[in-house]
């Protein structure tokens, strides 16, 4: 427990990786305009991929990597792409744990089953939720409100010839298929769901909570879990998952009133299998702050009629300016509105977007760089204090 500890303090407070901070001018590491970081191309195993992130909290609550090359810690032959996008909540703390934790995970399983596979992704997600869990557990007395932190999942592999999309929360992953008939490409959602808005998502709770009849409420004509929280797995928002942390110290503004039993939210993630068709063309992951201006649909005709480099740039910029239409506000004057404030009017925005390249995936796959690339944001400064009280916690959600 103490070497999650110490990693995860070193991981907040620690030197940035070089692929994990952007530097003006240096496309490798991506480029920084403003409160908005992107990547707009480069290759991966299976393809070519484009990412973007803008920031709209105080600290960038959105974390996301994309790794291309070796899928385990002692197979080099067992190739392929993960991407992940972590949407955190209540704090950036949960976010950047799986950020720094989940693929050397999946890369230590998928060595121990020498293969990739769900059961290799389900262990990773398990194994990050318990190291997450021990470092909550031995600030308790310190920093209380990190058990208050969580972070929707949203990771997506492709190996040989396979997309695996495993999620946690309200991210989404999105499939453009051609329809050989029409020419037309057509939005194919792969992830799913798990967010109280959802009539079978409520159900679902409620059937495995029925001695609990207030365990989904409806709050400002929002359902929650308990009135506070809308989603209803996540990474993290132990407070929610383990009684003992639903108590003092734990400020009371943040506790659930009275007790339970089993856990509120779960971190079981639902996963997807699809064999890759020669009729993919490509797969958006996102976090909500994109699907809240856009449709499926929308952005999967945006990424097809446009040129792949500097698409997932593209996207977030649409999505700014549907939220700058909203509140009828030009999209120039939404662009000068600072970090903080800048949460008002849309959420932290993570966007990557991958091309299958069919030949790269029938060839040798060393024959491609590696890449270890996370998604930036404004830099936060050494010595911002990370365990700091969140003002509203998980006020989106």
């Amino acid at each position: 427990m103490l070497s999650a500890v110490m990693d995860y303090l070193r991981s907040c407070w620690g030197p940035a990786s070089p692929a994990g901070r952007s530097r003006r001018g240096s496309d490798a590491a991506g480029r920084q305009d403003g409160l908005l970081w992107y990547k707009d191309g480069g290759q991966v195993v299976n393809g070519e991929f484009s990412m973007a992130v803008v920031q709209a909290n105080n600290l960038l609550e959105d974390h996301s990597q994309v790794e291309s090359g070796p899928l385990s810690a002692t197979d080099p032959s067992l190739q392929g792409t993960f991407v992940g996008v972590y949407d955190g909540h209540g704090g950036p703390e949960t976010a950047r744990y799986i950020n720094d934790h989940l693929f050397n995970h999946l890369r230590r399983f998928a060595a121990e089953h020498k293969c990739m596979s769900a059961d290799v992704i389900r262990k990773a997600f398990q194994a990050t939720e318990e190291g997450f869990i021990s470092v909550v557990s031995s600030q308790w007395s310190l920093k209380p409100q990190l058990a208050a932190v969580g972070s929707c999942c949203l990771v997506g592999v492709v190996c040989s010839g396979t997309l695996y999309v495993a999620n946690l929360g309200d991210s989404r992953a999105v499939l453009g298929r051609l329809v050989k008939g029409t020419g037309e490409v057509l939005a194919m959602q792969l992830s799913a769901e798990h967010n109280a808005s959802y009539e079978e998502v409520r159900r679902e709770l409620q059937a495995s909570h029925p001695d609990d009849p207030h365990v989904v409420v409806l709050k400002h004509n929002v359902w929650r879990v308990k009135g506070i929280i809308q989603i209803t797995r996540s990474i993290g928002d132990v407070y929610l998952k383990k009684p003992e942390f639903n108590r003092d110290p734990l400020h009371s503004k943040f506790r659930v009133q009275g007790s339970f039993r089993k856990p509120l939210l779960s971190s079981d993630p639902a996963i997807t299998v699809h064999q890759i068709q020669p009729t993919d063309r490509f797969i958006i992951f996102a976090s909500d702050g994109l699907w809240e201006h856009l449709s499926n649909q929308e952005a999967v005709d945006m990424v097809q009629s446009s040129p792949r480099n500097g698409i997932a740039r593209r996207l977030v910029k649409a999505a700014m300016q549907e939220a700058a239409k909203k509140r009828e506000m030009r999209y120039s004057d939404l662009k000068k509105i600072d970090r903080g404030v800048r949460r008002h009017f849309h959420d932290d925005i993570t966007v990557i977007v991958v091309f299958f390249d069919l030949n790269a995936m029938t060839t040798a796959a060393w024959s491609r760089p590696s890449v270890s690339l996370r998604g930036g944001g404004f830099p936060i400064p050494s010595n911002t204090l990370m365990f700091s009280v969140p003002t509203e916690l998980n006020s989106s959600y």
